[in-house]
């Protein structure tokens, strides 16, 4: 976690430093920077979704799941009266 945590200092002090520099002010087309943008988090989400799926876990569900009667509580239990 460390060497993540350092990369991630170093990739943003990198970035702040070429700001700095015209020479690294590149011109980017905003339609292309937006395509790759949505093909980049339709793949990830894709992936996520499909390592879900391999672990039996549904991603998106509607209503609530329930137990049975595992979550069921019974009116006028002694339990809780001791």
């Amino acid at each position: 976690e460390f060497k993540f945590w350092r990369a991630a200092f170093f990739a943003v002090l990198t970035s702040l430093g070429m700001t700095c520099f015209s020479m690294f002010d590149l011109p980017v087309f905003w339609p292309i920077l937006l395509a790759y943008f949505v093909l980049l988090v339709f793949l990830t989400a894709k992936d996520r979704i499909r390592h879900m799926i391999q672990h039996k876990y549904v991603p998106i569900s509607f209503g609530k799941q329930t137990y049975g009667d595992l979550t069921k509580v019974k009116a006028g239990s002694d339990k809780d009266a001791k």
